[in-house]
């Protein structure tokens, strides 16, 4: 009895080795997976670099820093982007000061690539410098809506999520 449970045990564990080596080859080699993984890098790469884009301005050259927001913008936002053109150089020259934002952690949270939509969470840190002043740091979180156009991913939104006070 022990030689037939033995047989029974070393067929099952060849069976199922077989199994998931198959099930695993399958997944290394599934060309839509591996598609998929692609965009949700290429969202992830693109999403990242424009929300800190969007976040970033140096003072001195406010009409090169509006051009780039319109670049990485569409739709709805770009359109409220180009709007506000004239009203957010004033903002800017006035305030004088230059911003670099840093993404410090992402991620994409929703991708459909049939549609061409993303969604995408980002942990932003922003380095204020006022002319002739210290350097500050704000932190923020953004939720950003991507669509896919003929030149690549675009931001669509951008909104502020709030930090709870725990």
């Amino acid at each position: 009895m022990t030689r037939i449970a033995a047989w029974v045990a070393l067929a099952l564990a060849v069976t199922f080795l077989s199994w998931s080596g198959r099930a695993l080859w399958q997944t290394w080699h599934d060309s839509d997976a591996t598609a998929f993984a692609r965009e949700r890098d290429l969202v992830l790469r693109t999403g990242t670099r424009e929300v800190a884009m969007l976040n970033s301005i140096d003072w001195t050259r406010p009409d090169e820093g509006l051009r780039r927001w319109r670049d990485a913008s569409t739709g709805p936002l770009r359109d409220r982007l180009q709007r506000e053109s004239a009203t957010s150089r004033q903002k800017i020259l006035r305030a004088r000061t230059s911003a670099v934002a840093n993404v410090d952690d992402a991620a994409v949270t929703s991708l459909d690539v049939r549609t061409g939509t993303a969604q995408l969470i980002a942990a932003v840190r922003i380095r204020l410098t006022p002319q002739g002043g210290r350097t500050t740091v704000q932190r923020k979180r953004y939720e950003a809506g991507l669509t896919r156009t003929s030149s690549g991913w675009r931001l669509k939104s951008l909104t502020v999520l709030p930090v709870s006070a725990r």
